[in-house]
């Protein structure tokens, strides 16, 4: 697909720096933003990297899916175990090991922060679990709809997305019960919560759908591509950064005008995405790299 008309890459743009790709052996795949650092999943281990190199490695079964940090703390997913890891990202020690079962043991899924908790779909009958993080106990288990395995914390709200439902679940943290249940289109997978709503990949379309935080209902779609499978999507400075396979590396979506605005790198295959308030970094496990984009003058805030 050709880039829409007037976009620029990021490493083209006028007075922007060229991306820095850094090899990492292995299978370096989920992401999450620690500082000017991040942590990634690789196989048998969670490493932590900065633009100088590897800073830390922490042994764990099978380490998979979205991991969140909170409270000086990683919080990742082992799929093999069926647990959910604590981890000091001060000292790279594990503190915790917490038995919640996993509700995609594929790695296809979340572990979010949000509402002084951590949630993550633990059982593909239609389960959330909540961990309280001070006793690093599950509190809560919410019933959902079966094949949730995607979450994002945001606007008050977990919100919950079944790809085998095609559905989006609003779940009030006050309550642990689902409130609301919007209809979606083929496929749909990994979710982020900002820029003004929810959105949602539906990956087998090709689309993000846009989800109006407070009626829950879409309001909106982009095309991004003929799918978007396997990718990743986060939201910052007032966009949307969608991880693609097929296309490009990644896609910036204008959340009020549903425009794509910019289609920046090459297909790299899977991978995933996290943005940060200097530039993004992205993975390419097929290629086992990370890159770190520095942001161009238009997209600073």
């Amino acid at each position: 697909m050709a880039a829409a008309a007037g976009c620029t890459s990021i490493a083209s743009a006028a007075g922007a720096q060229t991306e820095q790709v850094i090899t990492v052996p292995g299978f370096a795949d989920f992401l999450a933003v620690d500082g000017d650092t991040v942590w990634t999943t690789n196989a048998g281990r969670v490493e932590r990297w900065s633009r100088q190199g590897k800073l830390a490695e922490v042994a764990m079964s099978k380490p998979c899916g979205a991991m969140t940090i909170f409270r000086h703390a990683l919080w990742v997913a082992d799929c093999k175990d069926g647990t959910i890891v604590r981890i000091d990202t001060r000292t790279a020690q594990k503190i915790a090991t917490i038995p919640t079962g996993i509700a995609n043991p594929a790695g296809e899924l979340n572990v979010v922060a949000g509402a002084g908790s951590i949630w993550v779909a633990s059982d593909e009958k239609g389960v959330v679990a909540r961990i309280d993080p001070r006793s690093n106990r599950v509190t809560a288990s919410i019933t959902v709809d079966p094949g949730t395995y995607y979450l994002a914390f945001g606007h008050g709200s977990l919100w919950a997305v079944s790809s085998k439902g095609q559905s989006v679940q609003r779940i009030d943290p006050r309550t642990n019960t689902v409130v609301k249940r919007t209809s979606l289109g083929k496929e749909p997978g990994f979710l982020a919560a900002g820029a003004g709503a929810v959105w949602v990949q539906e990956q087998g379309d090709g689309t993000v759908a846009r989800i109006d935080p407070r009626s829950g209902e879409i309001s909106g779609r982009v095309k991004v591509g003929a799918a978007l499978k396997y990718g990743d999507i986060d939201t910052g400075g007032r966009m949307v950064w969608l991880r693609t396979t097929e296309d490009q590396t990644f896609a910036v979506i204008d959340p009020k005008t549903l425009t794509v605005r910019t289609r920046v790198g090459k297909p790299e295959g899977s991978g995933a995405l996290r943005y940060t308030h200097a530039g993004l970094w992205t993975s390419a496990h097929d290629v086992h790299t990370l890159t770190w984009w520095p942001k161009p003058a238009q997209f600073k805030k």
